[in-house]
Formats: C-alpha cells, structure tokens, sequence
C-alpha cells in the first residue's frame, strides 16, 4: 500500500510539475497567492464534524480573507467517506489541486494532537512539494502537542474545560488515541504536568502508555470512586464512543465500574474547545508569519 501511494503521489507530481512548467512559459512572473490547508487524521463519524467545523470557523475569524482546503490522512476514512458520496483528499492530493490551482504560498498546518506517524508522513510529503516549481514556499505548522509552552496551555485548558460540577476528590480521566511512535512519549510528559496541578486528574492511551490498567490501579490507590471520562482526542469519533464510553466489556467505563469506581462520560473533542483549537492557529500563524 505505501509503494502504491508513493507511485500515486509521484505521478501526481510529475503531471503539476509538468503543467508549471507549460504555465511558467510565458516570462509572466506569478502573483503571488496564500492558501491554507487544514490535515486532520479524519473522522466518519456525524457527530465528529462539530470539531472539524468549528477549526474552520476559528482559522476563518484569525484569516478571514484566506482560502481555506481541508484533507485527511487516513485511507480508511476517505474511504468510508467515499462510500457516503463525501470525498475528502489526502494531503498528496490536496496540495497538488492548490499548485493546480496557482497557489503560491500554502501553510499547511497538521490536526494531529502529537507528532507522530502521521504527522511525520504528512511532513515526508510537505517536504517532497517543497521542490516543485509553482510553490514559491510551502510550509507545515507543529501539531497540538510541540513545545513546553503547548504543554502548558493544554494544562490550562483541561482543567478549565473540566464540569464545574466535579469535585476534586474525583477523577478525571482523558483519553488519548496513543502510538507506538516515540511521541506517544507526550502522553506521560503531559500526565505529569497535569498532575503537578490536580493529582486527581489522568492521561491514558488506547493503543500506547499510560495504559487504561495503569490509570485503574492509580485510582484504586487512591479509593477514587468516580471519574469523568473524557477524550482526549480532536472529535469525540469511534474511539470515543466505543473505547471509552461504549458497553462492551472491554470499554474504558465497563472496566472502571467493574471496579467500583461510577463514570460520568464527556463526549467532546478537544477541538470543540476554543482553548486548545487556539493552539493549533497559533501554529499556523507562525508558518503564515514566514510568508511575509
């Protein structure tokens, strides 16, 4: 599958290559043109795209004079959204359409909470753009979680978007999708900090460390009897409502109620949240400021 996409994505370069080339032949110099594309791992589920709508609807109120492109990492999703009648373009696909299309300047600004597998392919095909002729720059903005200073902020704004109502002797438990990259590191570097706040308060992963055993056994030392359950991911989209809220036995809130402890679930991304979306802009605002 990655040798059939490579070849994709190199055709799809070599034919824009060619068309700059035919388009530059003129001895006109290119007006210059500024272009945003928004890459998010994607989502099919519904209730998702309240997250993805309100990234466009803060990145329109930071630039509101600029076109904005979105795209999707995941096959599987585009995929599924296919099926649906809703086609959505891989990155390779998408920045081919805005050089097509005489964009000269795009920031390309990644949607992905931890610069993982992901995030390093999307920077791999960024890169491979940068070389073409028809982009005067073409750059790509830092994930939600880069720096210290993101650290720091998202610190902040977990604990402001936690219920009024829960009490600081219950836990809160986030969510986070996990990886077997060497980012999935941030998760427990975030687990600290958070802590170093509000000790009642848990990063978990599904598919990395902290494992939900972990953050149980925590729990249980600490005769906690009830937790808010919250995902930590952009859209509260499959891993969410079955991972950690669904029924089956194996669910983060079947698990944790057979161990005596009540949940209360939360099913809101974290880009439903102004306070970390503004994360993500503030990271595009740095590419676009490069532009200048």
């Amino acid at each position: 599958m990655k040798i059939v996409k490579m070849i994709i994505v190199f055709i799809t370069a070599l034919l824009v290559f060619n068309n700059s080339l035919l388009a530059s032949g003129h001895g006109h110099k290119k007006e210059k043109k500024v272009g945003i594309l928004l890459v998010a791992f994607g989502s099919s589920e519904t209730s998702a795209q309240i997250s993805f709508l309100n990234i466009e609807k803060k990145v329109k109120e930071a630039f509101p004079s600029m076109p904005i492109r979105w795209a999707y990492t995941s096959h599987i999703i585009r995929h599924k959204l296919a099926k649906q009648g809703k086609i959505l373009d891989s990155p390779e696909v998408a920045m081919a359409k805005m050089l097509d299309e005489g964009f000269t300047h795009v920031a390309v600004q990644s949607l992905h909470s931890i610069g993982g597998e992901e995030y390093h392919n999307l920077r791999r095909s960024v890169g491979a753009f940068k070389g073409l002729r028809g982009f005067k720059r073409i750059m790509l903005g830092y994930p939600l979680m880069s720096t210290q200073d993101d650290m720091e902020r998202i610190v902040d704004a977990i604990i402001s978007n936690i219920p009024k109502q829960r009490k600081k002797n219950e836990a809160v438990v986030l969510m986070g999708h996990g990886s077997h990259h060497p980012s999935n590191a941030f998760y427990a570097a975030l687990n600290f900090q958070v802590q170093l706040k509000d000790p009642n308060i848990f990063i978990g992963t599904v598919e990395g460390y902290p494992e939900l055993d972990l953050i149980q056994s925590l729990l249980l030392k600490k005769q906690i009897k009830k937790a808010y359950l919250m995902p930590f991911m952009s859209v509260a989209g499959d891993h969410a409502k079955n991972d950690m809220a669904g029924n089956e036995d194996d669910s983060w809130k079947s698990m944790l109620t057979k161990a005596g402890i009540s949940c209360v679930i939360i099913l809101k991304g974290t880009a439903e949240y102004d306070n970390f979306v503004n994360i993500w802009v503030d990271h595009l605002k740095k590419v676009l400021a490069h532009f200048n």
